[in-house]
């Protein structure tokens, strides 16, 4: 087993280089930019997230508004609104992020840093990557670890319910809600719930934003945890939906593949429980892939479905913080999460491989090889 985890460990390099070389290539070919975003500041187009900048841009402010030295034509058709600017502003600009090399160079300069864990400062937030980040952690984690949870401890039971009754209306019912609450993205969910609990409409039982209380800090810690809860209700309601799901099937069709296995009624025939069949036999072998599954589950909700439910209920966690990054191009912050959850999402998928050999010793990965 150990030099399948070496392998494993070993194939994580290239996979990783390979993700940010074409993320850095595509980020690079879309039109706009940082340098973009300081221009719309000083034409007073900018949006919200460009109004704090570096001393050192605040220096290149102060030369942009010497006179005379205009752009040429042909210089101005690089940067878009940059006409009337001094050539000289731009090239100080392009110098202070780095777009004075050329592209190969900046990439690997950007992994060397990257290889020592150094993500560097963001563009227009003042703050180093890695304080972003551990700023933010705590909301994204508090959505995924929860609604992981919720989905396991509800579709678990209930697919397993529904394949000892398969077929009965109790499956069908059941079946149906399924399917309906997996067709409805979550993001739809999410502003269905707000518009009917949280003072869209009609109720306003729920707070509309925010992951506490603004009074969260005087509140005794029995109301900090309810408040605490009170807050998460809406948001992890809408991500229960597609993976309650999707888990609920995937638990009710693995149980039934293997209740149809000839070693289950061969252990019926010696005269066993139906629990002890069922629970003493099925549930190990069914239950290989689901809970195999949880760290990339956990990964999944973590860093991709929190996104637009993050944005909906604007809670300040990692999903808004990369969708403000990728539209104020702030590109520490945009490239250094993504390395660093590229990376804690390799070694998580390698975890769900143990995970496999964890709950089924007969699984030999290294004798496969």
């Amino acid at each position: 087993m150990a030099a399948y985890i070496l392998r494993r460990l070993l194939l994580i390099i290239p996979t990783l280089f390979g993700i940010m070389v074409i993320n850095f290539a595509i980020v690079q070919l879309a039109p706009g930019g940082p340098i973009e975003q300081i221009i719309s500041r000083l034409q007073g187009t900018s949006v919200d997230a460009t109004a704090r900048i570096g001393g050192g841009s605040t220096e290149l402010q102060n030369t942009a508004a010497v006179p005379g030295q205009m752009l040429s034509d042909s210089t101005t058709s690089r940067y878009r609104g940059a006409r009337g600017l001094d050539p000289e502003f731009i090239k100080q600009l392009e110098k202070e992020f780095g777009f004075d090399k050329p592209l190969p160079e900046r990439f690997m300069l950007m992994m060397g840093h990257y290889l020592a864990f150094d993500f560097g400062k963001s563009y227009f937030r003042d703050q180093r990557v890695v304080d972003l980040v551990i700023q933010k952690l705590p909301v994204s984690v508090s959505l995924g670890l929860w609604t992981t949870l919720l989905i396991y401890l509800v579709s678990i039971p209930l697919g397993i319910r529904k394949a000892i009754s398969d077929g009965s209306r109790f499956d069908v019912w059941t079946s149906a809600v399924v399917i309906i609450g997996y067709a409805i993205p979550g993001f739809l969910f999410a502003v269905l719930l707000i518009v009917l609990f949280s003072g869209g409409s009609y109720l306003s039982w729920f707070p509309l934003r925010g992951l506490v209380s603004d009074d969260f800090s005087m509140l005794p810690w029995y109301r900090q945890v309810l408040d605490y809860f009170w807050h998460l209700a809406l948001p992890v309601t809408a991500l229960l939906v597609g993976g309650f799901a999707s888990l609920t099937m995937l638990t009710k069709n693995s149980f039934l593949e293997e209740i149809n296995k000839h070693y289950v009624t061969t252990a019926r025939a010696k005269g066993l429980t139906e629990g002890r069949v069922l629970y003493g036999h099925v549930f190990r072998n069914a239950m290989l892939i689901v809970i195999a599954g949880f760290p990339a589950a956990f990964v999944h909700l973590l860093f991709t479905s929190n996104l637009l439910i993050e944005v909906i209920f604007s809670l300040d966690g990692l999903g808004l913080q990369g969708y403000e990054a990728a539209i104020t191009r702030d590109y520490p912050l945009m490239f250094g999460t993504l390395y660093f959850f590229t990376l804690l999402g390799l070694v998580m998928n390698l975890i769900g491989d143990l995970m496999y050999v964890a709950v089924d010793p007969r699984i030999d990965f290294e004798g496969r090889a």
